[in-house]
């Protein structure tokens, strides 16, 4: 008995600087969303607000319903992921970047923290980020149309899984960046473009044959149509698959990073 209670002791006081230091990260990464919130909240708001008044309620009004869905019904689950994809990215790029330059990753990477426990600091205010956003954006859909809900776990599930995998993409891009404008280029001509192409604004379902198995290659596409199933029920793939798709490529990307870090690669201005 004194010999488990010493063990279980020492495993505590291991895990002590662990925990601390991964809820310090969190902490930090909280307040500096709410300190500049009208770079990291507002901006997704009044962007997709632009969105549902102009593609939704001028445009939309003309357009036939969509599986019995009207238009602007049918293109909120797709704007609000648009909005977690943009948020968690940018965020961890932007962060990790400024980490990098103003050397204050470096006193992480000497700090008894394992690298794992810094790679999902920074990936936790992308998420953070990201969430908080997706319930102003719900909330400002509330003003154009009702909301439908389905299934509330798949909603959480799908938002949750997205915002990790866009805030590790966004690490790992803040990684390999050696200059502000080398964080610009992955979102303007890689994000921007599958996010547009990604059943956002339609259904793959209407295209034809060969740009409907084109857009299969598209993995943007899992995550809005998973998380549209959460609101709507219907989806353009099978839900089963969007989800190996989400887990899949976030191993895929955690792999990565814990090798760059193991490495060295990037870490250094």
């Amino acid at each position: 008995m004194a010999l488990s209670n010493s063990l279980n002791s020492t495993m505590t006081t291991h895990r002590a600087p662990i925990v601390i230091g991964f809820l310090t990260m969190v902490r930090k990464e909280t307040v500096r969303i709410f300190r500049i919130w009208s770079q990291t909240l507002l901006p997704p708001v009044v962007t997709t607000t632009l969105y549902f008044a102009i593609f939704g309620t001028f445009i939309g009004s003309q357009i036939a319903k969509i599986d019995g869905f009207s238009y602007i019904l049918f293109i909120v689950p797709g704007l609000v992921m648009m909005a977690v994809i943009t948020s968690s990215y940018s965020n961890v790029v932007s962060t990790f970047f400024g980490a990098k330059m103003q050397r204050y990753l470096e006193e992480l990477l000497v700090s008894p923290l394992p690298n794992w426990v810094v790679i999902f600091g920074f990936v936790s205010g992308g998420v953070i980020r990201s969430l908080l956003v997706a319930v102003l954006v719900l909330l400002v859909a509330l003003f154009f149309t009702h909301l439908v809900i389905f299934n509330l776990a798949i909603i959480f599930a799908a938002a949750f899984l997205t915002s990790i995998l866009f805030s590790l993409a966004g690490l790992v891009n803040g990684i390999y960046a050696k200059s502000f404008d080398a964080i610009n280029i992955v979102p303007t001509f890689v994000l921007t473009p599958l996010t547009y192409l990604g059943g956002v604004f339609y259904s793959v379902d209407r295209l034809p044959p060969f740009f409907r198995e084109l857009s299969l290659l598209n993995p943007i596409l899992y995550m809005v149509n998973a998380f549209r199933y959460g609101f709507l029920g219907i989806s353009d793939v099978s839900l089963r698959t969007s989800f190996i798709v989400m887990v899949v490529l976030i191993c895929v990307l955690l792999a990565l990073a814990l090798w760059l870090f193991q490495k060295g690669n990037g870490l250094k201005s």
